[in-house]
C-alpha cells in the first residue's frame, strides 16, 4: 500500500460562509433610517466578512476583478459596492454593466448566440426572413432581433475610448485608502 498525500480541497470563505456572504443585508445594505438593531448588525456583519476576506488567498485577485473587470452587487474581496465605487472613482475606473441582451441569447441547446454569427449570417443573406434566420441559428426570433438591433445601435454610437487598466499596486493602494481603517489588512503574497 502507498501511503497518498492528503489532498485540501477547501473552499474560500466566502463559499464556507455563504449564508453570511449572501445574507440580505450584505446584498442590500440598510439605509440610514433603518432600525438601529438591522445596521448595528449590518456592521457586525462587515466586519466578520471583512476579516475572512483579509484572510483569504484569493483576497487580490478577487479585488482587482471586483473593482475593474466586474460591476457585481453585494460584500465582494472585502468590499461594499459604495467602497468599490469610491475606489474606481479614485482610479478613473468605468466598469460597463453586464450585457443581459446578448447573455439572453442561450439556445435551447445551452448555448450561446454569437452577436457577430448572426449579423453575418443576416448580411448574407438579406432576404432571408428573420424566422429563417433563427432556425439557422437554432434561436428565437426575439434573439435575432435583439441582435441586430444591437449592431444598427452599435453603428450610430461613437466608440468609447478605453480606459487604461490599472496594476494591482494601484488597485490595493486605492483599497487602503477607502476601506483599510476599517478593514483586516490584505494578506501579503509570500
Amino acid at each position: 500500500m502507498s501511503a497518498q498525500a492528503p489532498t485540501t480541497t477547501s473552499a474560500t470563505a466566502c463559499l464556507e460562509a455563504k449564508d453570511l456572504f449572501q445574507h440580505r443585508l450584505m446584498e442590500e445594505p440598510p439605509t440610514s433610517n433603518a432600525p438601529a438593531d438591522e445596521r448595528r448588525q449590518y456592521m457586525m456583519m462587515v466586519r466578520k466578512a471583512q476579516n475572512l476576506c483579509g484572510s483569504c488567498p484569493l483576497m487580490k485577485s478577487c479585488l482587482y476583478d471586483a473593482v475593474v473587470k466586474f460591476d457585481v452587487d453585494g460584500f465582494v474581496a472585502g468590499t461594499t459596492r459604495k467602497q468599490r465605487t469610491e475606489i474606481r472613482s479614485k482610479l478613473g475606473v468605468k466598469v460597463e454593466p453586464e450585457d443581459f441582451d446578448t447573455l439572453a441569447g442561450v439556445t435551447a441547446r445551452h448555448r450561446q448566440v454569437d452577436h457577430d454569427e448572426v449579423v453575418r449570417l443576416r448580411n448574407a443573406n438579406p432576404h432571408e426572413s428573420l424566422e429563417t434566420l433563427a432556425q439557422r441559428l437554432g434561436c428565437s426570433l426575439s434573439t435575432v432581433k435583439r441582435h441586430l438591433r444591437k449592431a444598427r445601435n452599435q453603428s450610430n454610437v461613437t466608440p468609447i475610448r478605453k480606459t487604461r487598466m490599472v496594476s494591482m499596486r494601484e488597485v490595493l493602494g486605492a483599497y487602503r485608502e477607502v476601506v483599510a481603517p476599517t478593514a483586516a489588512p490584505v494578506r501579503r503574497a509570500a
